[in-house]
């Protein structure tokens, strides 16, 4: 912020309404003018320097700065975030009122400190500390009316606040609290509810406190609005502001116009006409012209406006968290004293804005129990220490990217190995079937969190940095995910809530009282049945995001673009169907439990009676659930294949894809085939940077023969298909060479493949690795796959390796992703299942461990290490298995069916 950028004013006094006088003084200091010339030359008079007084955010506080007489505005502002050890100071600025209407500072002027840039996810803020400072900037705003909402969201707001401030409940401290701070204007009426919301925050710490606040805040409408008193060209009172996407036009406390930065060409006044000019291709006139009280009012605004592009449009933004790190903060100023006497290392974005990246050090930590459900803590060379943005712009770089079909052998450095003691750490936990079950409702509900915020932040944050997508989708995309996202935030944590318990970490006295989940399922399944609708509009949701990309070239660059993030580790369309897919996972997992218990169990009912509830949610989405797969692999197919157009034609199924070998004149050629409800297509890899497959042949089913034909070409496992006055022969045998064999175990940078010289375009899509892998995948196994997902921290070993290595895995569309840990942003590497072979070990693999599986495709061999019968059990005998059963079934059969 320049010597003119980092003061503004309150618009209006607290609660003014609408057409009132307009009472506040502006700053229009210049660049370059010396504080003590705005401040009516009084402070050079005294010869002594310049003393200002700046109010803190948190209004208890108050600073004293002693400057000299010739400062500039620039000056108070850094010694302001100096004083007030503020890290991400972009984010900030001063404000003053003077209600005397001039236009310098009285020498008794008080400075407030105050949010000057509203960011659209909180998740964009790096620092704890800049958290808990934009939430003590929302108390104010709430208090002072200048933040309206209702008032059983006032309620939600102050309830977390108070959980911020004294902790968890306690009826006699909760009022005598709220007697001593007024929080709100109607407090007193609101006081039964403020507590009582209070209540269900139990064991939520003060940073985990600060962030509900801000995920709250955000989506309220007046998030962040700051009025210019104006009129339209008939002499209505409206006001104005201004905000990330642009400048907005209020009637009262509604909002009737907004003007994104994309649709204005210029912003000018004259004298006290504040003028938008659009461009002409703009459902509006070419000019909008407003009234402010003055010149000076004018001019100030027109300054926020310039400000706010240049913040949020020309400079390259950061990434936002998917999620922020707590910390136990405690009070906020000893924390950050705390923090502060850490190691930082420091980085600077393209904007200039410098960003504190805190060190761990903790590294003798990093080893926590297997069977823990509490997250592990971060390593100190882990890359977790550092922010997604810049992780995402060091390793997502086209050609930095390593194949997603080479060995997933990870840096040896900082990884946990565990030792002998790890089975004495083990028997701390219980070991009744249930608790697993429940433990995979766990790991399962991090990871559909972490694929949510896919969506609500990553995907969110990419569209409006570039303004790529219609205001109409950007509300039908998130006004339906991200309810059903808040709502699963709570059940995570209530799930983490119960898991604690039933493992003693939180109530080593209580014996069998929380050793149950059904009761949380129960609760939160009839919750989610409030969710039905926005899961029903799934179905327009995926067809209108589709059509919008066709038709807008700039929305279909950002969702390729993003689709290449390593965050976005599988297609985007995919994560879309994660929402009604979660139910069938809840009610495979509940039949599990009631399979469980006997009938009389004390846990039996409430499981029965879950299940019930999610059945009945699954049976009305099902048909929905088919046809979305259905369409998202069309809509898959169709950016990976040249030469095909309209593949989402209504009506057509997918069937079958996979490799197969067709006899030409050279010989036997590798071709990938592709079967739908009415058309076989066949293609061949190409040799772009975007590895997509050219479509060669395309085959109507109707009237189609298929014959074996292995005695008359002399190939084994051969036939021929007779089609549209066309003849191809085919086969199905396996010939396999070096070229397919990926993997290796000794060098993750040894043998790599023809993929690993192009850019890659979702290479560990299924189409590319049955392409490697020379075998094929049916829709039916498709969806037999994402029922059956698996989240949890499994040990690795390799074949001739002596340690294990503890990683978070995630089994889904035939692949195993791993992390460090489970709060990782994106996988460090992959291991796609399709052709491999699971087993037990072999005597002469000298595996002295249980549950122990084998992975194996030729001479790539991998050992994972389960932590109970229970989740071995879920890997071997059902979930893995199903990845290797499409391999064995007949293309032939399935173009005769």
């Amino acid at each position: 912020m320049g010597d003119v950028d980092g003061f503004y004013h309150i618009p209006q006094t607290a609660g003014a309404r609408l057409g009132s006088q307009f009472s506040a003084g502006i700053s229009t200091l210049e660049p370059g003018q010396s504080l003590s010339a705005a401040m009516g030359g009084s402070g050079k008079a005294q010869g002594k320097g310049l003393q200002v007084r700046v109010q803190g955010l948190d209004d208890t506080q108050e600073i004293s700065l002693s400057l000299q007489a010739k400062a500039i505005g620039q000056m108070l502002l850094s010694a302001v975030f100096q004083r007030s050890n503020l890290i991400e100071s972009d984010y900030f600025g001063l404000e003053f009122q003077n209600v005397q209407m001039n236009w310098v500072w009285p020498m008794n002027t008080l400075f407030r400190l105050s949010v000057k840039f509203f960011p659209p996810d909180p998740g964009q803020l790096q620092e704890e500390f800049t958290r808990y400072l934009f939430v003590l900037q929302l108390k104010r705003d709430l208090m002072e009316n200048r933040l309206p909402c209702t008032e059983n969201t006032a309620a939600l707001l102050i309830s977390h606040l108070i959980q911020s401030e004294i902790g968890d409940y306690d009826d006699t401290a909760d009022r005598e609290f709220l007697k001593q701070n007024k929080l709100l204007p109607i407090q007193d009426r609101l006081q039964e509810k403020i507590m009582d919301l209070h209540r269900k925050h139990l064991g939520q710490n003060p940073a985990e406190s600060d962030f509900q606040i801000l995920e709250i805040a955000r989506k309220l409408e007046m998030y962040g609005v700051r009025f210019h008193p104006a009129a339209d060209r008939e002499g209505s009172k409206i006001n104005l502001s201004v905000a990330h996407m642009g400048l907005q036009v209020f009637q009262g406390n509604t909002k009737i116009n907004t003007f994104n930065w994309s649709k204005i060409r210029k912003l000018s006044f004259k004298r006290k006409r504040f003028l938008i000019k659009l461009h002409p291709e703009g459902p509006h006139q070419d000019t909008l012209e407003f009234t402010m009280a003055s010149r000076d009012h004018c001019k100030v605004f027109w300054k926020k406006c310039v400000e706010h592009h240049s913040f949020f449009r020309l400079f390259d933004q950061q990434q936002p968290k998917a999620k922020a790190v707590f910390f136990s903060r405690g009070s906020s100023f000893r924390y950050r004293q705390a923090l502060l006497s850490l190691t930082h290392l420091s980085c600077t974005t393209l904007d200039g804005a410098q960003i504190m990246y805190s060190l761990s050090e903790r590294g003798s930590d990093v080893v926590s129990s297997l069977d823990s459900a509490q997250s592990p803590p971060f390593d100190s060379k882990s890359p977790l220490t550092l922010s997604p943005s810049t992780q995402m712009s060091a390793l997502s770089l086209p050609g930095r990217t390593p194949s997603p079909l080479q060995s997933p052998i990870l840096s040896e450095v900082g990884s946990p190995r565990l030792g002998e003691d790890e089975e004495g750490r083990r028997k701390r936990f219980p070991t009744d079937k249930a608790y697993f079950i429940a433990k995979e409702i766990l790991t399962t509900e991090r990871t559909y969190l972490k694929d949510l915020e896919v969506i609500t932040v990553w995907f969110r944050s990419a569209v409006i940095k570039e303004n790529a997508m219609p205001e109409g989708l950007m509300n039908l995309l998130f006004s339906n995910i991200d309810p059903i996202y808040e709502f699963h935030r709570g059940f995570l944590k209530d799930i983490e809530q119960r898991l604690a318990l039933w493992e003693g970490r939180s109530n080593a006295h209580v014996k069998g009282e929380y050793q149950r989940i059904g009761d949380v399922m129960l609760s939160n399944m009839c919750a989610l049945k409030e969710f039905t609708s926005y899961l029903q509009k799934h179905d327009e949701v995926l067809t209108e995001l589709e059509k919008a990309t066709k038709r807008l070239k700039k929305l279909e660059t950002v969702y390729k673009e993003f689709e290449l993030q390593k965050v976005c580790y599988l297609p985007l369309n995919t994560f879309l169907l994660k929402p009604i897919q979660r139910l069938m996972h809840y009610k495979l997992i509940l039949e599990r439990l009631c399979k469980h218990y006997a009938p009389h169990h004390r846990d039996h009912s409430d499981c029965k009676e879950a299940l019930k509830v999610v059945a009945e949610m699954a049976a009305q989405l099902q048909s929905s659930l088919i046809r979305l797969e259905n369409f998202q692999k069309l809509t898959e197919l169709q950016r990976d294949l040249i030469g095909i157009e309209n593949l989402t034609a209504p009506g057509r199924q997918f069937i079958r894809e996979g490799c197969l070998y067709k006899l030409t004149k050279k010989g036997l050629q590798q071709r990938m085939f592709f079967l739908f409800s009415d058309m076989l297509l066949y293609t061949s890899k190409g040799v772009t940077a975007t590895n997509q497959f050219k479509v060669h042949g395309q085959l109507p089913l109707h009237g189609m023969l298929v014959e074996e034909s292995e005695n008359e070409w002399s190939v084994p496992h051969c036939f021929t298909i007779y089609a549209a006055q066309r003849t191809i022969v085919v086969a199905t045998a396996t010939r396999s060479s070096d070229e397919v064999s990926l993997e290796s175990e000794d060098d993750t940078h040894s043998s790599r493949s023809s993929l690993d010289k192009q850019t890659h375009h979702r290479a560990n899509t299924t189409m590319h690795v049955c392409w490697h892998r020379n075998t094929s995948v049916s829709m039916s196994d498709r969806s037999l796959a994402v029922e059956n997902q698996l989240s949890g921290y499994l040990l690795r070993k390799f074949k001739n390796s002596n340690g294990w290595q503890k990683l978070w895995v995630i089994f889904t569309n035939f692949c195993l992703f791993f992390y460090k840990t489970h709060q990782d942003d994106f996988p460090l590497a992959s291991l796609p299942l399709l052709g491999y072979t699971v087993s037990t070990p072999a005597e002469a693999d000298s595996i002295q461990k249980e549950y122990v599986f084998k992975l194996q495709f030729k001479s790539h061999v991998y050992f994972f290490r389960a932590e109970s019968e229970y989740t071995f059990e879920r890997y071997f005998s059902y979930s893995l298995q199903q990845s290797f059963s499409s391999q064995n079934s007949e293309w032939d059969t399935s173009v005769v069916n």
